[in-house]
Formats: C-alpha cells, structure tokens, sequence
C-alpha cells in the first residue's frame, strides 16, 4: 500500500489527466516489470521514459515530444512542478524491485481505469432511458 501523500497526488493530480491509452500503457509497464520505465530520469533510449513521459507519448498535447514529453505533460497537463512532485520523487529514488511501489502505482491505474469504465456504462444507460422518453 502507498502512503497517502504519494497515493494522492497521483490519484489527484495526475490521474484525471491521463488518457485511457496512457492508463493501460502505464499499466502494462508496471505489472511486467518492464526494463522501458524507468528511474531517475524522463528518459534515456528511445522507448525508455518515466511514469510521466510513458503517460505523455499517449496524450494529444504532448506526444510529438520525445525526450522532454514527461516535462511538458508534468507543467502543462497536470500543472505539477517535476521537481518537487513526491511521485516523481519517490519514483527516482526507487528502483525496478521496489514491488510496493509498482503494485501500488498500478492498483490505482486499475482503480480509476475501472472508475472510467463505470462511468461510461453509466452514461450509456442514461443516455438509452432519455431516448425512450
């Protein structure tokens, strides 16, 4: 389990912007331990980036950008300053093994992917009962 300060800045401020495609790409990367998210910076090779530039190369605002796409997602899309986000703090000093955290960052991509999915059967509903009206 996360702490809370880290749970919600990302379930709070990071979360509502990110793209369905950006959730279930970030998601993919942390249940597979994948070697393309990584730690202590927003990239390296191509195909390499952080939770934050993973979830840019899947937003429309900021996907034609490369190495510094998790930058301008972080400051543009979510409003958060890159070097004092606890997310991105904790997410560089941890490492690939840090299971906790990776179970815990995903829990809350599943969390909200599930929330959306609710959502939008919700207003399918709604939309099929004021149609019979």
């Amino acid at each position: 389990m996360l702490p809370n300060h880290i749970a919600s800045e990302f379930r709070d401020r990071w979360l509502p912007h990110c793209t369905e495609s950006g959730l279930l790409r970030l998601s993919e990367l942390l249940q597979s331990g994948s070697p393309l998210l990584i730690h202590g910076s927003f990239s390296r090779a191509c195909a390499m980036g952080c939770l934050a530039t993973h979830i840019a190369w899947h937003h429309p605002k900021t996907e034609r950008h490369s190495d510094d796409a998790g930058i301008h997602w972080l400051t543009r899309v979510a409003k958060l300053n890159p070097a004092t986000s606890v997310v991105i703090q904790v997410w560089d000093r941890s490492n690939s093994h840090d299971w906790n955290l990776r179970s815990g960052l995903l829990d809350l991509c599943r969390d909200e992917l599930a929330r959306r999915q609710d959502e939008a059967e919700f207003e399918c509903e709604d939309a099929h009962a004021f149609a019979a009206l």
